[in-house]
């Protein structure tokens, strides 16, 4: 392939040279490739059924907006001499927080939902189905034990903290059969989809979806990612729901982390700040150990909180980046958010993830790559009162 018909998948992510002298044209091949993507895109949404229409352009509407940061970001997300250390006061030790009087708990749950990740299926445990059926003690599955926890909150405090599930097109059917025999229990369930998006042709950057019948093609769609929650959450319309209810938080884990439990003194830190200012984020990182190498990590970067994935890692730096001694938290994957704040951002456009670009090949041999956001990514988003920090647990 000669250096004048480069494709625009070639300089994205091959990262070689346009012509001399070429911004002019690589604006141009950026503006066509979206052009062109808005009318793939465009097409699809022609065969989606009617009752359908407005929730995909809405899905759309968002991986348009991705696909634009995409081709408008040129080398990696982080600059790996930028990375700066860590300041004294990141990281706030759980062991300094106090705990709420008694008489305040039941007024304290009333304000907080409890989410978790339930997009993923278990074939990474070798089982079929989502992960969240999976059984793990005395043919529990990790959802029995969930709705087990908050229900025991929820009787022990005579409050209704109410359980969220985030579910993909892969988990959605098999959750929606398994919930229904909870109905009995003392905890209200609620669940919406996270983003069904197109994966896009390596070299073509177009989708590789023919019809929006995503049964008949499930290959070429994929869920971009638990970052996808919080428009996800705003678009379901839970998030006005909860907002005019009186709640303020949102508790927010993977749905196989049994540990990850609703924990009083941290919601009484958000709640009850000594200084009047309550945390928007809020994320729980531990110590990591040489079991932990390839999980997120946290960064100082550009003055602000981030969280550095191993995907965003150059690979001359990926042992570094593996390192306990240089990189000494772990993500846990827990985050407590501000729900005013989730829809603060979401209006005005200021949600901002790195992007992880992850390449698939399918079954047919083609190279493809699908967009994708983490949940923690969203930190340095977020500001207000202490704005975003971490606890370690």
């Amino acid at each position: 392939m000669t250096g004048d018909t480069l494709s625009v998948a070639d300089k994205k992510l091959r990262h070689q040279r346009a012509p001399s002298g070429s911004r002019e044209f690589k604006e141009l091949t950026k503006k066509d490739a979206q052009i062109q993507l808005a009318q793939e895109l465009d097409k699809l949404h022609a065969t989606t059924p009617e009752e359908k229409k407005w929730q995909k352009q809405k899905e759309f509407d968002g991986f348009q907006r991705l696909y634009q940061r995409f081709l408008q970001e040129e080398g990696p997300s982080v600059e790996w001499e930028s990375i700066e250390k860590l300041p004294e006061n990141a990281v706030k030790n759980y062991s300094t927080l106090s705990q709420p009087a008694a008489e305040q708990v039941q007024s304290m749950l009333s304000k907080l939902v409890v989410v978790k990740l339930n997009g993923g299926l278990g074939t990474s445990m070798g089982c079929q189905g989502p992960k969240s059926v999976i059984a793990v003690r005395s043919d529990l599955t990790f959802l029995d034990l969930t709705v087990q926890q908050i229900e025991h909150l929820n009787k022990t405090y005579r409050t209704n903290v109410p359980l969220v599930l985030m579910n993909s097109f892969n988990t959605d059917e098999d959750t929606q059969k398994v919930i229904r025999k909870y109905k009995g229990l003392q905890v209200d369930i609620h669940t919406f989809n996270q983003s069904c998006y197109p994966r896009i042709n390596r070299e073509s950057l177009l989708p590789v979806a023919k019809n929006c019948n995503v049964e008949s093609d499930i290959e070429a769609w994929y869920p971009p990612g638990h970052g996808d929650f919080y428009e996800s959450l705003y678009n379901s319309g839970l998030l006005k729901k909860f907002l005019d209810e009186g709640r303020e938080y949102c508790f927010i884990s993977n749905i196989d982390n049994l540990g990850a439990t609703v924990d009083l003194n941290i919601l009484n830190l958000l709640l009850n700040p000594e200084d009047n200012k309550s945390p928007e984020f809020v994320m729980e990182v531990t110590d990591k150990t040489r079991a932990d190498v390839k999980g997120g990590t946290l960064i100082q970067y550009e003055g602000k909180l981030r969280l550095l994935e191993i995907a965003q890692v150059p690979k001359e730096h990926v042992d570094d980046f593996k390192s306990v001694k240089t990189f000494k938290f772990f993500n846990t994957n827990n985050l407590w958010v501000k729900l005013d704040a989730i829809d603060r951002v979401i209006k005005k456009g200021d949600l901002n993830m790195e992007i992880i670009v992850n390449n698939k090949t399918l079954n047919n041999g083609l190279n493809v790559i699908q967009l994708e956001t983490a949940v923690g990514a969203a930190m340095k988003t977020f500001e207000g009162g202490l704005g975003e920090f971490c606890l370690k647990i």
